[in-house]
């Protein structure tokens, strides 16, 4: 009998050690989340407490000055981040989307060469940043001759953000069911009726989730834009794709060097706006995943 016994008696003490398994874990899970949570309010109020006095109007209306802290603003430098962001939506998104359609739809996965190109797509989005920077000086800024222009950053960031739009686009192409693809093709239509019809509405949650969260790692990128020569302080606003240009990390960096100390409040306004922009764009990833998320 106590053979017999053995093994019951051990399902019944692992069902019984299972649910404070269970337990500790999600404790560790919530506990971790409430700390990066605390840590983002801190700074968050941090930042804003700082940066309180100089949240005003003159902060988007103005120009940066070097002597007149009180008076200097970040507008060039929002201009500048703006059309850094536009033309790399232009540029990176409809690549990155259609490469991962042909990767996920067309490409054959057992020649080696589509499995090459899946390995250096993979290897792309793990690569620092400054290295795209040192890619983007020596060939687009010089050999290209395109020199310190917004062309040249925007053409910089558009390739480091390319592998990540690709991989959460392939990824969210790749979630849609086969059978809405073999019911497609059953009532006759054609294989890119099937993908531009049926494959693509079905992933733009996933895909415009990933690209927003992309574009979020690039407005805040500072690195290349050090190594492309973007000026710190700008006077005039960029007036078009071969201008001269700055953008909200290198002005907030150009301000905190400065030895007044009402720059470090200017520095940490300046982090408020680049935070809200940030927080926008991810608000509205969630918005788009939530409203337009289907269950399979």
């Amino acid at each position: 009998m106590a053979l017999l016994s053995t093994p019951r008696s051990a399902v019944q003490l692992a069902s019984k050690g299972r649910p404070l398994k269970e337990h500790l874990f999600r404790v560790a899970l919530l506990s971790s989340l409430a700390i990066a949570l605390g840590f983002l309010a801190a700074l968050i109020f941090y930042v804003v407490q700082e940066g309180w006095p100089r949240l005003d109007s003159m902060l988007w209306e103005n120009q940066p000055s070097i002597r007149r802290p009180e008076t200097s603003g970040i507008q060039s430098s929002i201009l500048g981040t703006l059309w850094i962001i536009g033309l790399t939506i232009l540029m990176a998104l409809p690549t990155g989307i259609l490469a991962a359609i042909y990767l996920e739809e067309y490409a054959d996965k057992t020649k080696w060469y589509n499995r090459l190109i899946d390995l250096n797509i993979s290897n792309l989005a793990a690569v620092p940043s400054i290295v795209y920077g040192i890619l983007g000086l020596g060939i687009i800024a010089r050999w290209m001759s395109f020199g310190f222009t917004i062309m040249t950053g925007a053409i910089t960031i558009s390739l480091l953000v390319l592998p990540i739009v690709i991989i959460s686009a392939r990824e969210a192409i790749k979630a849609v069911p086969p059978s809405i693809r073999e019911g497609s093709l059953a009532l006759g239509a054609t294989e890119w009726q099937t993908i531009w019809r049926q494959v693509l509405p079905a992933s733009v949650p996933g895909i415009a989730t990933g690209s927003i969260l992309a574009l979020s790692r690039a407005i805040g990128e500072a690195a290349p834009f050090l190594m492309l020569g973007a000026a710190t302080f700008i006077r005039f606003n960029p007036e078009g794709v071969w201008s001269s240009f700055s953008v909200l990390p290198l002005q907030i960096y150009g301000f905190i060097t400065r030895p007044q100390a009402e720059y470090a409040v200017l520095a940490a306004a300046a982090i408020v706006i680049l935070l809200g922009i940030l927080l926008l764009m991810n608000s509205v990833a969630i918005w788009l995943r939530n409203r337009y998320q289907k269950r399979w």
